[in-house]
């Protein structure tokens, strides 16, 4: 039994990691699985507790920001699958991911929304000395983001800052971008390639990097101010992917207008199914 499989099933309390001791932030937060990924019902401000503790401890490790997409992407791919379900920290950034959690137990459950946690991370990274990175996003975003943050963060420590090609890397562009994160002594980097891509990476690099990635998608833009976010009220109905799909079409359509139906088709099913089972 894995460690938030003995907590999604109210058992003992969570064991350690092999490779590190749980950040004590994390110990009692409780997981469930959506269509078979594990997603954890915490807030936002315990998910950042848990990252600096862990960065802090010089832990290496992965924190997931979950979507629908991310769902319906592990749903599509079991190796997928088996990579979110190995991070450490798997947080509900889609509204209907909390409403999912909630119908599944776990009342206390707020949203972990991408682009807030990025902020309180950098926040917290500030107040405790711990320098960042940033990988992803283009050379103008990118820009954008480091003028954006030391704007609001004056002592947060950039180590790091590096916009891949959109093209898969080389070998040896791999290894360059490795040594220059590990030289760089980053604690904490944010990864901004998008779903699944950055899940695949960091899981990837988990144990050649020693410092905790956070997958944040699209934050990277909407804190470097390339797009708009929603408004809050859209946000709370859990209706934020109509004004994404507005905004983005062409590229957007196929992720709402396909996968988020199927995703709630599959919920009902599986829901309905353990109602059954349980009666």
């Amino acid at each position: 039994m894995t460690l938030h499989e003995s907590a999604e099933r109210g058992s003992a309390p969570p064991r350690k990691r092999e490779r590190h001791a749980l950040a004590r932030a994390l110990a009692d937060v409780r997981s469930r699985r959506i269509l078979g990924m594990r997603v954890d019902g915490l807030r936002t401000s315990v998910a950042a507790d848990g990252i600096v503790e862990l960065a802090e401890a010089g832990a290496s490790g992965v924190v997931c920001v979950a979507t629908v997409h991310m769902v319906m992407e592990a749903f599509d791919a079991p190796d997928f699958q088996r990579s979110v379900n190995a991070a450490d920290l798997v947080t509900p950034d889609g509204v209907p991911l909390v409403w999912a959690l909630r119908r599944l137990g776990l009342s206390e459950t707020r949203r972990v929304y991408g682009p807030t946690l990025m902020r309180l991370v950098c926040r917290r990274a500030e107040e405790h000395g711990l320098p960042i990175g940033l990988y992803g996003g283009s050379p103008e975003v990118l820009a954008r983001l480091r003028e954006n943050l030391l704007e609001r963060h004056p002592l947060l420590r950039i180590a790091f800052a590096a916009s891949p090609p959109y093209r898969a890397a080389t070998p040896d562009e791999d290894a360059s971008t490795v040594q220059a994160i590990e030289a760089s002594g980053v604690r904490i980097l944010f990864v901004g390639l998008g779903c699944p891509k950055q899940e695949r990476w960091m899981a990837a690099h988990r144990e050649a990097l020693p410092c905790v990635q956070l997958g944040v998608g699209a934050a990277f833009d909407f804190l470097a101010g390339a797009k708009r976010q929603a408004p809050l009220w859209l946000q709370g109905a859990g209706l934020e992917w109509l004004f994404r799909l507005a905004s983005e079409p062409r590229r957007l359509w196929r992720r709402y207008l396909i996968q988020n139906p199927r995703f709630l088709f599959h919920f009902a099913r599986e829901l309905a199914r353990s109602r059954g089972e349980a009666a």
